[in-house]
Formats: C-alpha cells, structure tokens, sequence
C-alpha cells in the first residue's frame, strides 16, 4: 500500500483532484460543478452525481443574491456552524439559526407543530435577501412551501437536502414543483454537512474565485 505524503495545507487541493480524476470526463454543468464536487469531497459519497438537482440558473441565482449581502436561515446549529464565517463577512452576508431560540419553542408548543416549522415562521419577518438551507427537517420545506403559497415569506433560494426517512422525498418534491428557485438532493440522502457544503461552494465561487 502507497501512502501518499501530503502537505496537510494541500490535502483539500488534492482530494479535488482525486474527484475530478473519478468523474473520468463527465460533463456537468460549470456553474454546477464546483457545488457537486465540494459535496462529493464531504461526503465521499459520488451518487450526488445523479442526486444533486439544480432548478434553472439556480447558481446564478444564487451568487447574485449573495453578493446582495444575504441571511442564509439554517434548520440546525450544526449547519450554521460549517459555513465559513470569513466568506459570509467578506460578502457582509450572515447565517442565522432559530431552533434554540425560546420564542421558537413557545410558537412549536402553542402551534403543535415542529420546531423547524416554527423557525421558517420566525423568518418570514426578515427583509434583506433570504436563503434556507435545509440539512435535517423535511417539516421545514413543507412550512416553506405553505408560507410561499401564502406570500408569506420569500427566499431566494431553498436548499433541500434534509437526510431520512419520514416525508425525506415528499417534501423535496414539494418544493422541486414549487417556483422558488432550489438545489436539491433527490432521495433519502443528505445532511447538515451537505447543506453547510453547498453554501460553501457557493461563497466560494465569489471569495475564491474557483
């Protein structure tokens, strides 16, 4: 067995390498490709080839929202915390996550709904650019969808990759036949970490130039 011997500085730069060097020549989309490849690096995982869905010009979209200075809404801690805070200042942009908050958990309780639902509510009051990114509660594509169709909130993007079983694929098809624009990982598969990873590539096509 060869063992590499890489500088720890280059171990991303490599990894890359090795996953362009798999893709063997595949075509995807440039505006896509460096969002497919930076999941495929978190996840090692290649079926987000065929996984990752892109409504139109979503990345376009998307890095003109950015660069509006934005608040990327996350439904988990661990999902705010992977997004990389030199980006987000640099862009003056911000990501902001509800579901420890205690005016989130009085609305769940009075509500009876989830605490993912209740954090979409809560966000329905921000004004500057909106973009949700979704890693672990189907019940806030659902709350998304519902207050769109209500004209009560209005992201500019939603990602969609919540991992699991109980209404996974439901409520990413519910939001794949909505009108926001979305980038979606079909199927059971996903995560916090899938979703920190998209808005990173996503700065990073503006910060890093790559």
């Amino acid at each position: 067995m060869n063992i590499e011997h890489i500088l720890p500085e280059d171990i991303e730069k490599r990894s890359f390498e090795i996953i362009e060097q798999e893709l063997n020549g595949r075509y995807i989309s440039p505006m896509e490709k460096s969002i497919v490849k930076r999941v495929i690096h978190t996840t090692a995982d290649f079926d987000y080839l065929e996984n990752l869905c892109f409504s139109e010009n979503a990345v376009e979209k998307s890095i003109k929202t950015l660069k509006k200075g934005a608040v990327i809404v996350t439904d988990t801690n661990m999902v705010k915390a992977g997004i990389n805070k030199s980006a987000l200042e640099s862009l003056n942009c911000r990501a902001e996550c509800f579901m420890a908050d205690n005016d989130v958990a009085e609305t769940a309780k009075i509500k009876g709904i989830t605490r993912a639902a209740a954090s979409v509510d809560k966000a329905a009051a921000i004004k500057e650019p909106l973009i949700y990114a979704v890693g672990n509660a189907p019940t806030a594509l659902i709350r998304l969808d519902e207050l769109i169709k209500q004209d009560l909130i209005h992201p500019e993007l939603i990602i969609g990759v919540p991992v699991g079983f109980v209404n996974v694929v439901q409520s990413k098809e519910i939001i794949m036949n909505g009108k926001t624009p979305y980038i979606i990982a079909k199927g059971r598969k996903g995560g916090s970490n899938v979703a920190a990873a998209i808005c990173n590539a996503l700065l990073y096509m503006i910060t890093r130039k790559i």
